[in-house]
Formats: structure tokens, sequence, C-alpha cells
């Protein structure tokens, strides 16, 4: 560490777009993984600890920084306590624009959505499974490229309807389905990866 904030600094915690990145792949990285560590504690990760454990050399969190992946912290920050039941509305809900999200499980499992009836919410995340099958097969072929993906009904294609968005905590997919601009620069999608690792079986699929 080079600066005067990093020196001061004593826990790190990734931001909403190093959250994304780091649970983007069913099999992440070095890098990754680092990052994941970040979340995995009721509480924010040491600094120090987490440079024993994955950045003896310090590049890795000049990387990381210089990439807005992680942000330094003073004081320790606990993890989300939020309500399985009002987990939808607080968490989920401000990644949409229009306050309309589910969460669904890569089986096509709604988990938990807002603003939307239950039978539409099970039509999108019938339809996120399906797009997984589909993305599956293309990287099969050797393109992994139809990973996340929008649907407009506008020919202009200003604004998306909806937003499809994989992520994987501990080698389960879920998907995020947004309704209108996705919001994913929320810190929010911090606290929605955090939560479900720390809850792990409340957000499993019905088997």
């Amino acid at each position: 560490m080079t600066t005067d904030t990093a020196t001061e600094a004593t826990w790190l915690l990734p931001t909403p777009r190093g959250a994304l990145h780091a649970f983007s792949s069913p099999s992440p990285n070095a890098v990754q993984k680092a990052t994941q560590a970040l979340l995995s504690a009721p509480r924010a990760m040491a600094l120090a600890d987490w440079r024993n454990e994955h950045d003896r050399t310090g590049r890795m969190l000049d990387t990381l920084r210089e990439k807005q992946w992680v942000q330094l912290l003073k004081r320790e920050t606990p993890a989300p306590d939020v309500r399985l039941g009002d987990f939808a509305q607080h968490v989920i809900a401000p990644l949409s624009g229009e306050r309309r999200a589910i969460l669904a499980s890569d089986g096509g499992f709604c988990l938990g959505q807002c603003g939307l009836d239950q039978d539409m919410a099970e039509t999108l995340s019938a339809a996120a499974a399906d797009f997984s099958s589909y993305a599956q097969r293309q990287a099969n072929r050797g393109w992994p490229g139809a990973r996340h993906v929008s649907f407009f009904s506008d020919p202009d294609m200003l604004l998306p309807d909806w937003s499809f968005v994989p992520f994987w905590i501990d080698e389960t997919g879920y998907w995020l389905i947004l309704a209108g601009e996705p919001l994913l620069s929320n810190l929010a999608m911090v606290e929605l990866v955090w939560s479900i690792r720390l809850a792990g079986a409340r957000f499993a699929a019905p088997l």
C-alpha cells in the first residue's frame, strides 16, 4: 500500500462492481476468490488478515483498487441483517430502476420477487433457466459471451424491459432479473451476495 488512505484503513470490502465481478463465474480465478473471501464472515475482513491470506506481495490489492473492485474502510462494517421475508423489498428491489426484481435459481425456481405478481415472477424465472441452458451450449461451442442479456420491446433498444444477470455463490447459480434500468452499481449488490453467502441453505432452490 502506498497511500495515506490505505495505511490508515483497517478493513476491506468489495465495491458493488467488485462484488459483481467476483461472483460472475462458476469457476472463479484467484483474484475472484480473493475478492469473494471479503464476504465470507459476518463482518468486514481485516485488511491485515486478507493480505496475509491472499496478497502478501501487495500487488493484488493495487490491482483491485485500480479496477475499483474494493474499498478501504476505517471502521468495521457488519454484514446486512435482513430478514428472509424482507429480502426482496430491501435488497433486490433497489437493483431495478422500477423496483421490480426477481431472484431466481439457475434451475428456474423463483426465490424472491418484488413489484410483480407470482405468476410473472415464475415465468421470468423459467426464462432465466432457459437462457442458462442456452449460454452453456454456446460456451460448449467455444463462445463464452452469451452470459448477460437484456430484452427490449422498443426497437430503438434504448432502455431494456428486463435484464438477466447470472452470478454464482459457493458453486450455486442464481439469476437477478431486473425491470427497467439495471442499477448494479448500488450497494445493494454487495448486500445481496453477502446475505446469500451467509444465509446458505435458506436461499437454495427446492429439491
